[in-house]
């Protein structure tokens, strides 16, 4: 028998989109008025004391030791060590939605809900997929992927990844993508995510194919399908040639149909070069869905936060905040930016001038990698350029080796790249 606080939401979002998408434990899901929720209560009615939240109290303020205070000086203690609400600082929160809006002016005049942090952007899909997908509730996502999608997906949820081929003729494959959605349709239900630029390609679509993609969407939408679009935007920004839709699909996605309801999973871990501070944000979007619907969506992320790490981490969210509203940060990231540009021409410069009858390069256009389709196994070839050149790569699948040109040097692309190219032809 369902929570009654979870069959409250659930009558919330009754005849919506996001309600019919909802898997089982989606459908579960709620946010208990246990600790927290009387913890909030009494910060605001609390006047004598607030005896409900485990943390020291001297003089009023979170206790905090001089040898952790004194790495971050410029924190409060509260900024420091004090829980952070489980949606997130809500300055954040608001900061980010407005940045959100900023960098995606096609969603100017459209309604998404606040950002709710999650402590970083693996956990914000696993936790989309305790929220939608079942073992009848499968995913479709590009070939190749993220392995870690398959890991949540299929492993942790116990449901099917579904897959479309992601290339043909140099660029996204339209065709693939069509049929792949079109055959999900069937069902009445799309679950599909994008994730632009592609980890491990590095490729984002063109704008032709951006509209192409939406025009696709929109389809099977007209047609009755119910259909969630996840926009994973780990690297949204880190664009390097200029036909490149420059914003997130998920400003289509937002307001696209009645039938459409779209995620947006992003944060500052790889646009922001903060990689370890575990800091991203899940935002909703969808045409003719109200602030009460949005609430609700909130409060089952909420739920599961609170089931499962409780909440994100307090200074990196505090760092986060300080860091965004810095006068100075547009150009220290454009610095770090134009870093990664002169690596990403290197490396496109040396794959047009060499050629190898082993490895054949993916598309690659934007972000942090590119990658090579092999013709011998990818995770032998892998194995032999590191112990013979000393060299790290990744294997994504058995004919998929991943190169992070983030992480190379522009003195060193010549020497990685053909060594990669010599144990290939002497495979």
């Amino acid at each position: 028998m369902l929570n009654p606080l979870a069959q409250e939401l659930n009558n919330t979002l009754k005849n919506t989109t996001p309600g019919e998408l909802l898997s089982d434990l989606g459908k579960r899901i709620f946010f208990p008025r246990g600790i927290i929720s009387q913890g909030g209560e009494a910060k605001k009615f609390g006047k004598v004391a607030n005896a409900t939240i485990g943390t020291t109290i001297i003089d009023g303020k979170p206790a905090v030791l001089e040898a952790v205070h004194k790495y971050a000086p410029e924190l409060s203690n509260a900024e420091l060590v004090a829980y952070a609400p489980t949606a997130g600082n809500p300055d954040l929160r608001a900061l980010w939605k407005e940045m959100i809006y900023a960098k995606n002016p096609g969603l100017k005049g459209k309604s998404i809900s606040t950002p709710v942090v999650v402590p970083g952007l693996t956990a914000g899909i696993s936790y989309l997929a305790d929220l939608f997908i079942d073992e009848d509730k499968p995913l479709l996502a590009a070939n190749p992927s993220w392995d870690n999608y398959s890991l949540v997906v299929e492993t942790r949820r116990n449901s099917s990844l579904h897959t479309f081929n992601l290339f043909a003729d140099d660029g996204f494959d339209l065709n693939s993508f069509k049929e792949a959605v079109e055959k999900e349709a069937e069902t009445g239900f799309v679950r599909v995510l994008l994730n632009f630029p592609q980890n491990p390609s590095g490729y984002s679509p063109t704008n032709a194919e951006a509209a192409q993609i939406v025009r696709i969407i929109r389809s099977v939408a007209e047609k009755g399908a119910k259909v969630l679009v996840w926009d994973d935007d780990a690297y949204f920004g880190l664009n390097y040639e200029n036909d490149i839709y420059p914003q997130s699909l998920f400003a289509e996605f937002a307001a696209l149909h009645e039938n459409v309801l779209a995620v947006k999973i992003d944060g500052p871990t790889k646009e922001d070069f903060v990689w370890g501070f575990r800091t991203g944000f899940l935002t909703f979007g969808g045409k003719g869905l109200t602030e009460e619907h949005y609430l609700a969506l909130e409060k089952k992320l909420m739920g599961l936060i609170r089931s499962s790490v409780s909440c994100s981490s307090t200074p990196s969210q505090s760092f986060a905040l300080k860091a965004f509203k810095d006068p100075a940060i547009d150009l220290q990231k454009k610095i770090f930016r134009e870093v990664l540009e002169k690596r990403y021409k290197a490396v496109k410069k040396f794959v047009s001038a060499h050629s190898c009858k082993n490895l054949e390069p993916l598309p690659f256009n934007s972000g942090y990698f590119m990658s090579f389709h092999t013709k011998v196994d990818a995770e032998a070839l892998r194995q032999k350029i590191l112990n013979e050149k000393q060299i790290g790569t990744i294997s994504i699948d058995s004919s998929t080796l991943r190169v992070a040109f983030s992480s190379v040097e522009e003195s060193l692309i010549e020497t990685v790249y053909s060594a990669i190219y010599e144990c290939a032809d002497n495979f």
